[in-house]
């Protein structure tokens, strides 16, 4: 078929360290496995204000222009001939990750590991796979997931970013009556800190240098307590660093009562001294989970978690999660949720929500968590 004879769509375009472009482009017929999605609403991303901000998210740098966003609802508005269990008018989140499916990963189910995924805004796999900043995109059907009647599309957007911790949480084993240290309360912090007390933790407390967001933690209920870690000039040694880290973690669990430390830490900032601070916050034979992505290599006190038994455990994405979190959604496991969307932007303005995002805080100092694009 002639692209002339198509019809055409708005999508938000990356080709460079803030050059975004809203562009008219083709929007073809969804393929005999795909399902054609009408986007409603996307969350943006740490990852994408990396490509918009830098060009690049780590070691993947955009190698061709590429539609940004993964955090995504919608409603379904055409489907291909071998497409089942889906309806046009359906209103679905969005999976971003396709998996080939075949491989030892896929077939036990860490498909999240899958050597062969491609990732929609990622910029790890080239050609690129454009993400959900559009007016509409087709999708492999197998990777949408109907929203319940409760759910919004707002808060079914949030189930991209709560898979994450939902996934930490099963490798970290959380369960009924553990203590829980969160270091980072931005968005998925906060996350963090919900699946916590949707999984009756005994007790949640979180740190972080911005006290605004601690407060907003505090106030909304995510966490039972808050410390405010301490700034100071930079450490010259590997001594000094380690000792400092410690003396500094050390100083908030005086101040949370719990001088042995916490059952599972949750480290969602990748800044090296929160993880260094992590291992000191675990009890004995604890667990620390790395869920932030932040300094590729690390000093850490790995005597400190070997004789101590502390399991330092990496997370990745997440498999199996969605059904699980649009479940917890619905049945408003997870208090406040909607205090995490601040701010919403029309799709034409996308740039202004990531420099929002970049900032951290509107013009009247409201904290700017999770940025909206699109419309509810």
């Amino acid at each position: 078929m002639s692209p002339m004879a198509l019809p055409s769509q708005q999508s938000v375009v990356c080709y460079g360290p803030k050059d975004l472009r809203v562009e008219d482009r083709v929007l073809w017929p969804p393929s005999h496995n795909q399902a054609q999605v009408a986007i409603v609403t996307t969350g943006l991303c740490g990852s994408d204000l990396h490509y918009y901000a830098h060009g690049r998210n780590g070691d993947f740098a955009i190698q061709e222009p590429l539609v940004l966003g993964h955090e995504a609802a919608g409603v379904v508005t055409a489907m291909g001939s071998q497409v089942s269990g889906l309806r046009i008018g359906q209103r679905v989140a969005i999976e971003c990750g396709l998996m080939c499916s075949n491989c030892d990963y896929c077939k036990k189910g860490r498909y999240n590991l899958c050597k062969g995924m491609r990732f929609c805004s990622s910029a790890k796999t080239f050609p690129h796979l454009d993400g959900t900043l559009q007016d509409s995109m087709n999708h492999p059907a197998h990777l949408l997931h109907p929203i319940p009647d409760n759910v919004s599309f707002e808060q079914a957007a949030l189930a991209e970013p709560l898979s994450v911790l939902i996934h930490a949480s099963r490798r970290a084993g959380l369960q009924k009556g553990h203590t829980v240290l969160v270091f980072g309360v931005g968005a998925i912090g906060l996350l963090a800190c919900s699946i916590a007390r949707s999984r009756h933790a005994a007790r949640v407390v979180a740190l972080d240098i911005n006290p605004q967001r601690l407060e907003f933690a505090r106030r909304h209920g995510f966490a039972d307590a808050v410390y405010c870690l301490p700034a100071g000039d930079k450490a010259k040694t590997t001594e000094d660093i380690l000792r400092r880290t410690k003396e500094n973690i050390m100083m908030a669990l005086q101040e949370f009562d719990e001088p042995d430390g916490f059952d599972i830490v949750f480290e969602c900032t990748g800044a090296e001294p929160c993880i260094q601070m992590s291992i000191h916050a675990c009890i004995a034979g604890g667990k620390v989970m790395l869920v932030g992505m932040g300094a590729r290599n690390v000093l850490l006190p790995i005597s400190a978690a070997a004789t101590r038994e502390v399991d330092i455990l990496g997370s990745f994405r997440y498999a199996n999660t969605y059904p699980q979190a649009l479940a917890l959604l619905s049945a408003g496991a997870l208090p406040n949720i909607d205090k995490l969307i601040t701010h919403r932007f029309a799709l034409e303005d996308a740039g202004a929500a990531f420099e929002l995002l970049a900032k951290g805080a509107d013009e009247h100092g409201r904290l700017a968590l999770k940025v909206m694009v699109g419309g509810p």
